[in-house]
């Protein structure tokens, strides 16, 4: 991804449509960043409002994060509808089905040597994800070229069998296969999804994936907050993304 794809955006998106499929990031798309991942707030109606839009869209809404699903479902008790966790790695259908493989066996190779780097460098924690583990620095900005360094480590320690993904304070070391553009065409596959125009919000570089696998399937993408992006449209932050979901319920 070159700097030239990235573009500045200003305009809200079009409302929400029935025949829409709708793929919703998690953290700073539908609740705030926090200090740290445990910390965040889900507000006590969030669940319940992702369930009635994915009744007015047939079943054809998916959130997907970078968080293990079974956090992610924790979080958000209450909506039963389809998820990805691990950006795609692991998904709940829209019929509940959990598909989750096995991890890959490189991640034991480098998880001594992450655990180490956390524990000797103050403001660094390790997030292992079970298929994929993370190295946050929330909090800490300068640490980003040592977490970058110890992944890019790790990387080759695993004979690049696993790649490094950079979002927001955050590096993860995660398998190949995976990312949220993957998972979003994975899910358009089925039979809830087929068919319809998807979208796609999101407000980390991590989702970009997700951007592109929708605008090049007729769909658009709508990046929250402030900076360059793919995607087409803009919303100011999670309060606005939310106000957005309500008004489609309205409308619909």
């Amino acid at each position: 991804m070159t700097a030239t794809s990235y573009r500045a955006m200003s305009q809200p998106p079009p409302p929400l449509s029935r025949r829409d499929a709708l793929f919703l990031d998690f953290d700073g798309t539908l609740v705030e960043i926090a200090a740290t991942p445990e910390r965040i707030e889900v507000a006590a109606n969030l669940p319940d409002l992702l369930q009635r839009v994915a009744a007015q869209l047939d079943g054809a809404l998916a959130v997907i994060s970078g968080r293990p699903l079974d956090e992610l479902a924790r979080f958000l008790a209450g909506y039963t509808g389809a998820a990805a966790g691990n950006h795609g790695l692991e998904w709940r259908s829209a019929a509940g089905i959990v598909h989750r493989p096995s991890p890959d066996p490189s991640l034991d190779l480098i998880r001594p040597a992450v655990r180490h780097f956390a524990a000797t460098t103050p403001g660094a924690t390790v997030e292992d994800k079970g298929l994929a583990i993370a190295i946050h620095y929330r909090g800490q900005p300068e640490l980003v070229d040592a977490c970058l360094q110890v992944a890019e480590q790790a990387v080759r320690l695993s004979q690049n069998r696993l790649v490094m993904l950079v979002g927001k304070m955050v590096i993860e070391i995660r398998p190949q296969a995976a990312n949220k553009g993957h998972a979003a065409q994975a899910f358009l596959t089925e039979p809830e999804f087929h068919g319809r125009r998807p979208i796609f919000i999101g407000d980390d570089r991590t989702d970009e994936d997700g951007f592109v696998a929708v605008n090049q399937l007729g769909g658009f993408a709508v990046h929250v907050g402030d900076g360059g992006s793919r995607a087409r449209y803009r919303l100011d932050g999670v309060a606005a993304v939310i106000h957005w979901l309500e008004d489609g319920l309205a409308a619909g």
